[in-house]
């Protein structure tokens, strides 16, 4: 710890920097303020860090455990809990998937049999500028939806798949990402609308990247209720734009967020960053 652990808002909803702490040198009592204060600030936000990729995963292994990314090539060498996130390959080269990877609305791996609990970003390399990453509050989205929607909501369960809700088939090619990873996923089913189990606040749990439908609802509906509903969990004041500054690093709760990369950078400037994503024990 560099000094007495203090929080700084940075956004109207969400984002908060945590101050006074280094993240090589985290202590136990500095662990638990650090996951008090995530418990209630889901995008939170660490300045001059600099973490090796074992470290990171090290980190993510105090909340839980980080996971085998499923995109091979992305996987960091000889540190498979860690993945790459960035836009050119092992040559230099410009990578286009890398540039246009993850540049719609969506929550983390919501097709998978356990969603994570939390993912990090640590910055290694940003253009000079913009190559923002942005999130949208999913608690605040909730609580400023009209009662009637909050009622229809209360009813519903979620389709989700790996990229087949509407943004997933705007960003994706399905046959691209088969021949990208080592898995199969199978459809999940999850309730529309969560209740945090730290904070308890209810949280609109449905993203347009992998919420294909909803259980008994024809798919134009249902796309034009998860369009609707990603809409509005965006508007400017539900969402922070997280501008990037080498050695940040940023963790975010993929329950209580969504989140993508502003996709607003020149793609010939490097972004070069390392990623963990991490579950429930």
């Amino acid at each position: 710890m560099t000094g007495t652990p203090q929080l700084h808002p940075l956004g109207e909803t969400l984002g908060t920097e945590a101050r006074g702490i280094d993240l090589s040198h985290l202590d136990d009592a500095t662990f638990a303020w650090v996951a008090q204060a995530f418990a209630e600030h889901p995008v939170l936000v660490f300045r001059n860090q600099h973490l090796t990729a074992e470290e990171l995963a090290a980190f993510g292994r105090r909340f839980g455990t980080p996971r085998i990314h499923s995109l091979v090539k992305y996987r960091y060498p000889g540190v498979p809990e860690v993945s790459w996130l960035r836009n050119v390959d092992d040559s230099g080269n410009i990578d286009w998937y890398g540039v246009k990877r993850a540049t719609d609305w969506h929550t983390d791996s919501t097709y998978e049999a356990v969603p994570p609990l939390l993912a990090m970003l640590h910055a290694l390399e940003v253009p000079s500028e913009k190559g923002g990453t942005m999130f949208a509050d999913m608690r605040a989205a909730y609580d400023t939806l009209p009662a009637a929607m909050k009622d229809r909501l209360g009813t519903l369960v979620g389709l989700h798949g790996r990229t087949d809700g509407p943004a997933g088939a705007r960003l994706y090619d399905p046959e691209e990402e088969m021949r990208m990873t080592d898995k199969a996923f199978p459809e999940r089913q999850r309730p529309a609308v969560i209740r945090h189990p730290v904070s308890g606040r209810e949280i609109l749990f449905v993203n347009p990247m992998h919420t294909h439908g909803f259980v008994g609802m024809g798919k134009d509906e249902a796309w034009e209720l998860i369009e609707e509903l990603a809409r509005h969990a965006t508007q400017d004041h539900l969402v922070y734009y997280h501008s990037w500054q080498v050695g940040d690093l940023l963790m975010w709760d993929e329950r209580a967020t969504m989140h993508r990369g502003a996709g607003d950078y020149r793609p010939d400037e490097r972004r070069v960053m390392m990623r963990t994503i991490v579950y429930p024990n």
